[in-house]
């Protein structure tokens, strides 16, 4: 079963359960979902074991592929978060977040947000600054475009590595990252930067792990280059099966 949250985000749905009760779960939080996961938040998968003997709330397993400079993702997360709050008492979830680079070849010394937004939307790129300031306001936060912009793949490496100590040590460094880059004017490529968001989460080791530019790199390309297929279904049709 799958749907789309937006014309580039599927939700896989697998479950043997014929009670449909995932689609209650997500209800919740649909008017979240509905409006977060734009254009550059890659992939979403979502599964419910059913077969889970010595509990009595279903385990939903979450697959996230996303950029860290990507805002819509980072409001997804947010929204994602609240319909996940709604619904613990009846579930338990895990969360793994997979790598997308929206600018691969982005230069690594970085390079001015707005800068580096006109250049690539031209005149757009200050009604997109609203839009997103707006977005931003409706999960209470302030959008920034001040700082720095550039490639991301350090910051990958690092939410790989905080996911090989547990997942919600990952999640929580996604949180992170998302609040220093978009609201406080931090640079995604800067290390100190990373290091700082990984030592507020409990990640042990990733001063050691970022020096080795190889460490995580062959794990992160593997996943961000893996092709995925779409399928165009509406949310609320597929929420009503």
């Amino acid at each position: 079963m799958s749907f789309l949250l937006s014309s580039n985000i599927k939700f896989n749905i697998q479950t043997n359960n014929k009670s449909n009760s995932l689609p209650k779960l997500l209800n919740s939080g649909a008017s979240f979902l509905s409006l977060s996961f734009q254009k550059h938040c890659r992939y979403s998968r979502i599964m419910t074991d059913t077969n889970s003997a010595h509990s009595e709330k279903k385990l939903v397993r979450i697959d996230i592929s996303s950029d860290t400079v990507c805002p819509w993702c980072f409001v997804g997360k947010k929204n994602l978060d609240k319909a996940i709050a709604s619904s613990k008492d009846k579930y338990n979830f895990e969360i793994l977040w997979h790598p997308y680079q929206l600018s691969p070849d982005a230069p690594k010394e970085g390079i001015e947000k707005r800068e580096f937004y006109r250049s690539k939307f031209g005149s757009r790129s200050d009604q997109m600054e609203a839009r997103m300031s707006e977005v931003f306001r409706t999960v209470g936060l302030v959008y920034s475009l001040s700082g720095l912009t550039g490639n991301t793949m350090d910051s990958h490496r690092l939410i790989y590595f905080s996911g090989q100590q547990g997942l919600d040590k990952q999640h929580d460094l996604v949180e992170e990252l998302g609040l220093g880059y978009f609201t406080q004017e931090k640079y995604i490529g800067d290390q100190e930067f990373l290091l700082e968001a990984a030592a507020k989460v409990g990640i042990e080791g990733a001063e050691e792990f970022l020096k080795n530019p190889n460490n995580g790199l062959k794990e992160v390309k593997k996943f961000q280059y893996k092709k995925i297929s779409f399928m165009l279904y509406l949310m609320h049709e597929i929420l009503n099966f």
